[in-house]
Order: structure tokens, then sequence, then C-alpha cells
């Protein structure tokens, strides 16, 4: 039996939440322009192209632009159960929100733990990237250039966020320039023909061709659903966004078309004009584009993606911030906890929750963080999976009538994909199953034994009043 709660009106502080209500309902800022480049940059498809993709060229080879276009089309589907949920339920809490009034607050909670695990790593990960991008002109250390970054995404972070789509709108710009230059260079130095981006290949040991299995490509598409993950930054940010009903599924649905262009021709380019399978497998862009052009087109490359990281470092600070100060607001800690988590600053944003994820970003920095890559993209799945069961249950009872966005060929949509999503978990490596499963198991028991017995005023989890109806233009 679950705990299922419907969306109730934004409730007072019981007795023993420190935080005022009006402390409890971040400012409605910007619109569907500020929003999407607020999202593309959360999705930062030069920092993906430069940082992820060359990984799965390492593994995939000539297939990467294949396995890349099967996740974009299953993230189609993923974006539609999004769109629905996130305007039938729009809240700060993203994710766990929406699983928590439809699929009960238990499941709630196990998507709330995933999504704080994905979006928790990924920052320090991608920032560490930035050393490498600043080689050309500068000699840093990965992990103090990585830290760097994330202090100064949280300074950002904890300005007004209409300034913050501003910063990141510029710095999207530049990485934009620099995917297209990367393709328009790719496609110009083209050594093979378009039947090679299913010729299912990567280099092996000794200058050899190893074939690329079916397995490996439903393997990879975990990482590959990771590549465009950031779609969901357009939920966390529906209680900022005006008329949410209308504009959650117009900004989740546009950053994951522009997103998806964006990655993947450069992937082709890259695929097509590498001189061959063993500089392709190598992954090295920087250098081919180095060899395509000159030296100042490389570098000129290499800052924008150094300012792409630091842009999407800016972007998922916001998020996370408001994933964290949410689940404050919903009860998820200890009262004390939870009336920080909850304040907000002169800027309108949860300054405390804001630090909370930042600083401790940068001090994983310091840690070795590669093999984490394998365990984000089995938390992205699960959470994935669990947003389409929550799915299942948008039209029933209260629910069927409500005013929302609706997803075309439901039931048929959910269902399918948390098939073909449950088939990739079972392609994955053990260790990372383990570890992500091991997480799981200890936030179940916080959830048995400190929320469940306090469900009366523990993560009581709410949609603010005035986005419960919808606001026609």
């Amino acid at each position: 039996m679950t705990d299922t709660l419907r969306p109730v009106e934004t409730a007072a502080a019981p007795p023993d939440d420190p935080a005022p209500p009006e402390s409890r309902t971040l400012k409605r800022s910007i619109g569907v322009v500020g929003g999407t480049l607020l999202t593309l940059s959360c999705v930062t498809p030069a920092s993906t192209l430069f940082v992820v993709v060359p990984d799965l060229f390492g593994t995939l080879g000539t297939a990467t632009a294949l396995t890349i276009a099967i996740g974009s089309l299953l993230c189609v589907a993923v974006a539609f159960c999004y769109s629905e949920l996130g305007t039938l339920v729009p809240s700060a809490g993203g994710e766990y929100a929406m699983v928590s009034t439809l699929a009960g607050r238990a499941a709630g909670w196990l998507v709330f733990v995933l999504s704080l695990l994905v979006v928790m790593i990924v920052p320090p990960v991608i920032a560490m990237g930035t050393a490498d991008y600043l080689e050309p002109v500068l000699h840093l250390d990965p992990s103090l250039a990585g830290a760097g970054v994330m202090l100064l995404a949280t300074l950002a972070g904890l300005l007004d966020l209409r300034a913050n789509a501003w910063i990141t709108g510029v710095f999207l710009v530049l990485e934009v320039i620099a995917a297209a230059v990367v393709a328009v260079l790719g496609f110009a130095h083209a050594e093979r023909g378009p039947g090679s981006l299913l010729s299912m290949e990567v280099g092996g040991a000794q200058g050899g061709t190893d074939p690329v299995t079916a397995m490996l490509v439903v393997s990879g598409l975990a990482i590959a659903l990771f590549v465009t993950q950031g779609f969901s930054t357009a939920v966390y940010l529906s209680e900022e966004l005006e008329n949410p009903r209308r504009n959650v599924a117009r900004t989740v649905l546009a950053t994951l078309a522009i997103s998806a262009v964006i990655i993947l021709v450069p992937v082709v380019a890259l695929t097509l004009g590498a001189s061959d399978l063993a500089e392709l497998t190598g992954g090295d862009i920087g250098a081919m584009v180095t060899v395509w052009s000159n030296s100042a087109v490389g570098t000129f490359v290499s800052l924008c993606v150094a300012l792409a990281i630091v842009n999407a470092g800016i972007v998922m600070v916001i998020q996370n911030s408001r994933v964290l100060f949410a689940s404050a607001r919903d009860k998820a800690w200890p009262a004390p906890v939870n009336g920080l988590f909850a304040r907000l600053g002169r800027f309108g944003s949860p300054w405390v929750a804001t630090l909370a994820v930042g600083v401790p970003g940068a001090a994983l920095c310091f840690v070795d963080l590669d093999t984490l890559y394998g365990v984000t993209g089995v938390s992205v799945t699960a959470m994935y999976l669990l947003v389409a069961v929550a799915a299942l249950g948008a039209r029933r009872g209260a629910h069927r009538h409500a005013r929302a966005w609706r997803m075309p060929l439901w039931p048929a949509m959910p269902v399918l994909l948390i098939a073909v999503l449950a088939y990739v978990l079972t392609q994955q490596e053990p260790s990372h199953l383990l570890w992500t499963g091991g997480i799981a198991a200890v936030a179940t028991l916080y959830w048995a034994l400190y929320l469940r017995p306090r469900r009366a005023t523990r993560w009581l989890v709410t949609v603010p009043q005035d986005v419960r109806e919808p606001a026609d233009p």
C-alpha cells in the first residue's frame, strides 16, 4: 500500500518547522526563452560533446552516433512523461514531486535520492574537465580548476534567476558556436561516407578493428540517455516559470530537440571526418579540430568548451539547490535542517541550499569520480523508469480531469518506455548496479525508520497554491 498524497494547498508551517510560509515559494520570473536558455545550459551540449562523447567513441567507435540517436528517441518518450507530469505537478521538487503525487511517497523518496545522486556527482566530474580545455593558454591542476569552477558557479547561483538566465545565455551561444565549428570542419574533411555510421566498428589493440555488438550499444544507452538528460531541468524550474501549465511542456520539448541536434550533428561529422578508426576511437576532438584547421581555431574551440563547463556548473548548482530547497519545504529532514534549506536570500534564491550543494561539489573535485559515470547512467535510467511508472497514474481519479499538457499515445508510450529502460538496466555493469542499489537501500532505511513513522509531519509533498490552477495566456 502506497502513502499517496494528492496535491494540497501551500500549507502553513507546522509548529516544529521554523521556516515561515512566505519563505516556501520561489519567485516566478522567467518565460520560455529564459527557461530554455537555463535548461539548455544544463544539458550543456558542448561539455557533453567534448567530455562525455569521447568516452563513447572509445567503446562504441562508429556506432556512437547511432547509440546517441537511439537514446534521443527514447528521450522523446521520457520528455512526453516529464511534460505531462510537470504541468500536472509543477514543483521545484521535479521528479520526486511528480512521482510522490502519482505513485506514492515511498517511490517519490527513492526518485529524490536517485536525482540527488545524479545532480551531486555530475557537476564536479564535468568541472574537472576545465583544465584540459584551458591547457592551450594556462596549465592548471584538474582538481583545483574543477573546485574553482564549482565555487564560481555557487556564487553565481546566489544571484537572481533572471540574471543567471542572461549569463548562461551568453555562454550558451559560445558553446553552440564551438559545436558548429566542429561540425563544419568534420563534414568539410569527411574521409568516409554515411554508410560508416552503421559499420559498427571500434579501434582495437595494435591498430586492429573490433566489432561493436548490439549488446554494447544497449549497454551504452545508459550513458546516451545521460547525454541529453538536462532537459528535465525545466521541471525543476516550473515554480519560477511564468504560466507553467503551458511553458513547462514547451521548454522540455524544445530543449530536447535543440540539444539533440547540437550534440548529434557534430558526432556524425566527427565520425565521418576522423582520418582513421584509431583517431576516432581515441576521441581527442581538440586534436582533430587543430589538424583540420590550425592551432588558433583549436584554442578558440577549447576556450569555448571551458566556458561551457563553467556555464554547466552554474545551471547545475541552480538546479540542485532547487531540489534541496523543495525537499526541505516538503520536510524531508529534521526540523532545524528543513528551516535552513528552505531559506531564501535577498535575490529570491535558496542561498543555504545553494551553498550546501556547491561547496561539497568543490570538495568532490579532489576525489576520483571516473567510475561514477556508470553509477550516474544507472541512476538516470532508473529515475526515468520510475517517472514512466508515475505517468501511468496521470489520468486516474482527480488527475483525470486536471488541466495539463497531455502526451500522445498514452498509456502505450510509458509502458513501452518502462520495458525498454528495464532491459537497459539489466545490461549495465554489475558493480554500477550494486553501488546504486546500495545507496537506494540506505535511503530506503531512512524512509522506513524516520520518514514513514512521521508521515503526518514529514515528507509532505505539496504543490504551491499559485501554480495549481492554469494561467491562460
